[in-house]
Parts: C-alpha cells; structure tokens; sequence
C-alpha cells in the first residue's frame, strides 16, 4: 500500500469557506479529498492544509508552497489552486499569473512531489461584473490547462463543470462554494487523482428566482462589507494561518 502525504495550498477555496461544521471550522473540498484517499488507499493519510482566505496567488506559491516542501517528512502530493483573489483586482496580468504557477510546478519538480493543478469553480453568473471575473478566471484556466499538458501533469477543472455553477452549490456569499459544492468539487479532484466514480449525482432543489429584496439583501450582507474591506486595504485572511499546518492523520 503506497503511503500518501497529501498537502492542500491555495485561498478560501482550498481552505473550505462556505462548508463550515457545527462548530464554525471551516471543511471544504479538500478535507473530503483527504478522507477520500484514505478509502481509496484502504490505510490512513497524512495531510496538511495551508490554505487561507484572501491570499493572491503569489503568497500561494510562495509562503505556502515552500511551507509544504518543509513538511518533515516531504509530501507525496499537492494540489494546488490560486488566482480567484488575483481575479478581482482591478489589474490583473495573466502572464503574471501563469508564470507563477509555472514556478510551482519546478518547485515540485525539483522535489520530486507530485503536483495537480486545479481551477476553481466559477461563481461569476450571480457577481456584480461576473463576466469581468469570467473572462479572465477561463484565460487562467486554458494557460493552466496548457501548462499541465506540458509538462505531464493532472489537473481538475473544477471551473469548466457545467453543474456546479446552478445556485444551490453555492453559500449566500455567491462566491464561495456551499456544502454541496465542496462535496462535488472533491469529487471532481478525486476523479482527476484516479479515485473514479467519486463525482456524487446532483440532489440539489430547483433554483430559486431572485426578487429586488433579495439583491438588495445581498449587496448589504455581502458586497458592501467586502467593498469596505478593499477600500481599507483589509483581506478576509488578516491574522490567519492555515487550518493544518503539520501532518494529521485522516481515516476513510
């Protein structure tokens, strides 16, 4: 049985914003992914998440990754997921963006761990200016396509899923995943790292239509306070550290 020590970086993505437990901790996609390998595996699974909200791509394959790579001992595989923050500055340079994913992928490769990119879901369709983010998040998506191609490597488009841009998988925020779009973006990693028919069927309710009081509900709860936040030069990630910085053991 190979044994697995599995690493998460990236944003609130990775990080699991939108999946909260009882408690308010954070699950997300990639504690499901973890849990999935250890049933794939039939043993447990070492894994760490350094993953936190709010982080641009730079502090992804920076910080982060070298982070990862001084886990003792190395991890045997790291997924990694960036750019959704970088996505909604007002510039944003795409080759600046790819060539620091290509960074990462040489870092990996240097180490000898196993790296698969992944794109994030697109929540453009309920955004202010969602076919600004759109745009952009599908030109990283075909660079980061095309550099994992290149260079041999997996890669879960989790952006290019039809089903998993319908409301109902997604939180109130409408820019991050809720629990039943964590549970299919894991999916859809798992499928991508050969754990197959992990993709679940959809049980979601039809979508609901969104009245005036509902948009105006949501520009108060919701984009005014991360409007606010831009203005002030403030991240969602102030003061944050990823939720599992060191090995943990994850059981089927």
């Amino acid at each position: 049985m190979a044994v697995v020590r599995y690493v998460a970086i990236g944003d609130s993505f990775t990080e699991g914003v939108g999946d909260e437990d009882g408690s308010g901790e954070p699950r997300g996609w990639a504690d499901r992914v973890a849990a999935g390998l250890a049933g794939a595996s039939g043993g447990p699974v070492s894994y760490a998440n350094l993953a936190v909200r709010g982080r641009l791509l730079d502090d992804i394959v920076g910080p982060q990754l070298e982070a990862a790579l001084a886990l003792d001992p190395l991890p045997t595989l790291i997924t990694l997921n960036g750019g959704g923050n970088d996505m909604l500055r007002r510039h944003t340079d795409l080759d600046d963006l790819t060539a620091l994913t290509t960074h990462a992928v040489r870092r990996c490769a240097e180490t000898g761990v196993r790296l698969l990119l992944i794109s994030g879901a697109d929540p453009s369709a309920g955004l202010p200016m969602g076919h600004v983010v759109h745009r952009r998040a599908a030109a990283l998506t075909v660079a980061v396509a095309e550099l994992a191609a290149t260079h041999g490597l997996g890669m879960a488009d989790v952006f290019g899923d039809a089903e998993i841009r319908r409301p109902g998988y997604w939180s109130p925020d409408r820019l991050h995943l809720g629990p039943a779009g964590h549970v299919r973006a894991a999916g859809l990693v798992l499928d991508a790292l050969g754990v197959r028919g992990s993709v679940p069927a959809p049980q979601l309710l039809p979508d609901a239509r969104r009245g005036v009081r509902t948009e105006l509900a949501y520009y108060r709860e919701h984009v005014l306070p991360w409007i606010r936040r831009r203005l002030r030069h403030r991240s969602s990630g102030d003061g944050r550290v990823g939720k599992h910085p060191t090995w943990t053991t994850v059981t089927a």
